[in-house]
């Protein structure tokens, strides 16, 4: 097949979820830290990973008579708004790869929940200039679950998919249902439209896992509304905590036109997920331990039953903006007399970490760890700790989320409680989460010895530590993207949240 009769796609990536109430913007550096590529070497890299790139690489591969180009890709871990600089950037890149040559399809891996400085629509922008470039060109985009999506989007997208799992362990499925139908438009000639409708709800993710619950109910509702003339349903929980015009839940339908001309089917679509999500609203609604709860719960469980108990600080997880800073459940933990085996991960202090570096293996330091950035969600825990590892922060997620995917902490330091040995802390340089084992292998943790797990996260951690856990005690302690949304200053968001009353502007 002769290069000039090949299809040719154009790819790239803009992956950010932004929390309007974390105290650290998104910088370059958080940017280079995670994902700052593009061309073959980035492609090839993905080969294998189960992400959307991953995705792409399997699509090149099985499909010669398409020529496939990646241009930027971009993402950073989940924190406050990104600086303007940041967004322009890629921006700027996206449009000039595009503007430098013709195409028949566009491929967008977003997530959909961005923010920046001064813009609360961020992917808006991005997908307005994309259209601008390949005006009359199929554009396709993925999304995560979270993602705050609403009818302008819809308007500039001719094949959309969300995620369908949470924890998110079908990345790659997702970007190849949008990969294919781009396939079907360009190859097929079938015309299609994206709509999006939302209910008006805010929905706290805490009880949004796709395992169980009122999502998996949402989400077998959607995938039983694809048929002949719809192509792909999704339902969006949405991300409460970027604040904005957009924030919320919504459905998603693409239908192929020309099989539902007069659009009944696409709405009868609508309506019955609109309304399966105000009819399971509350069941989102969720009450919480206490740290001092979680704490008595989890050691009542491991001395009745010698099984291992994971305390998740979901206020503080750094897969929803969260800091690996809030001080509640360390408190607690430290108040707690007859511990047994306990790793608490992580603690982001880039000052402890560097100093542990220099002091070395063996060396003790009085220090604090948490509210480095403010006193907001509690003040600082003082404690003396001693160096047992260090490490440069590096590893290749196991899975299965991200499975393949280098995981990049800055430099790491894995520390003993002076005084009490049994207590383990993982401190990281850059924000860092806890959901895969290979952060515990970095550290040359076995989880076999290990009792009680604490740790920075919310459900992202259940992919892979469920079933090496007893029991997982969820805690209600303050934090960025804390369980009452009430207590958070919302500006933007025009709606209220399922079963309460409306969110509190200030």
């Amino acid at each position: 097949m002769s290069a000039s009769s090949r299809k040719k796609l154009a790819v790239a990536r803009f992956w950010y979820e932004g929390n309007a109430f974390s105290p650290v913007p998104c910088r370059f550096e958080d940017v280079r830290l995670k994902e700052w590529s593009q061309g073959e070497a980035a492609l090839q890299a993905a080969r294998g990973t189960a992400t959307e790139l991953g995705a792409v690489e399997a699509f090149a591969r099985a499909h010669p008579d398409w020529e496939v180009t990646v241009l930027r890709c971009a993402s950073a871990m989940p924190a406050g708004p990104m600086d303007d600089e940041v967004f322009k950037a890629v921006k700027e890149d996206i449009v000039a790869g595009l503007s430098d040559g013709t195409w028949d399809a566009v491929y967008l891996s977003l997530h959909g929940a961005c923010i920046t400085q001064t813009n609360d629509a961020p992917d808006i922008e991005l997908l307005q200039a994309v259209r601008q470039c390949v005006p009359g060109v199929p554009i396709g985009a993925s999304f995560d679950l979270h993602a705050n999506l609403g009818e302008r989007h819809a308007a500039l997208l001719d094949m959309a998919a969300g995620y369908r799992t949470y924890p998110h362990i079908d990345m790659d499925e997702t970007a190849g249902r949008v990969l294919e139908g781009l396939r079907r438009i360009v190859s097929d000639k079938i015309r299609t439209a994206v709509h999006i409708a939302k209910p008006g709800l805010i929905l706290p993710s805490f009880n949004m896992r796709t395992a169980q619950g009122p999502m998996r109910t949402l989400q077998a509702l959607a995938v039983a509304g694809i048929g002949d003339a719809v192509l792909d349903v999704a339902v969006f929980g949405g991300f409460p905590y970027a604040d904005s015009a957009d924030t919320g839940a919504c459905v998603l339908v693409v239908e192929d036109v020309g099989k539902d001309p007069d659009g009944r089917q696409r709405q009868r679509v609508l309506n019955a997920l609109l309304a399966a999500l105000h009819q399971h609203a509350d069941a989102f609604e969720v009450v919480l331990p206490t740290p001092q709860q979680a704490i008595v719960r989890a050691l009542d469980i491991i001395r009745q039953d010698g099984g291992r108990v994971a305390i998740t600080d979901p206020a503080d997880n750094p897969l929803s903006g969260g800091t690996n800073d809030t001080p509640a459940l360390l408190r607690a933990l430290l108040q707690s007399p007859h511990l047994p085996a306990t790793l608490f991960a992580c603690f982001t202090a880039p000052d402890v970490v560097r100093q542990a570096h220099q002091n070395g293996v063996g060396a003790t330091l009085e220090t604090t760890l948490g509210a480095r950035h403010s006193n907001q969600f509690g003040e600082p825990v003082p404690l003396a700790l001693t160096t047992e590892l260090l490490t440069d922060g590096e590893f290749i997620n196991v899975g299965p989320m991200e499975k393949g995917v280098i995981s990049r902490c800055g430099k790491t330091a894995l520390m003993s409680v002076a005084g009490r040995p049994q207590i383990r802390i993982i401190v990281t340089e850059a924000v860092a989460p806890t959901h895969d084992p290979g952060l515990l292998a970095l550290h040359g943790l076995d989880l076999s010895q290990l009792q009680l797990l604490c740790v920075k996260a919310k459900n992202h951690f259940r992919a892979a530590f469920e079933a090496q856990c007893q029991v997982i005690i969820d805690i209600d302690a303050p934090g960025p993207a804390a369980l009452n949304l009430q207590l958070l200053p919302f500006r933007k968001a025009p709606i209220s949240r399922a079963g309460a009353a409306p969110i509190k502007h200030q």
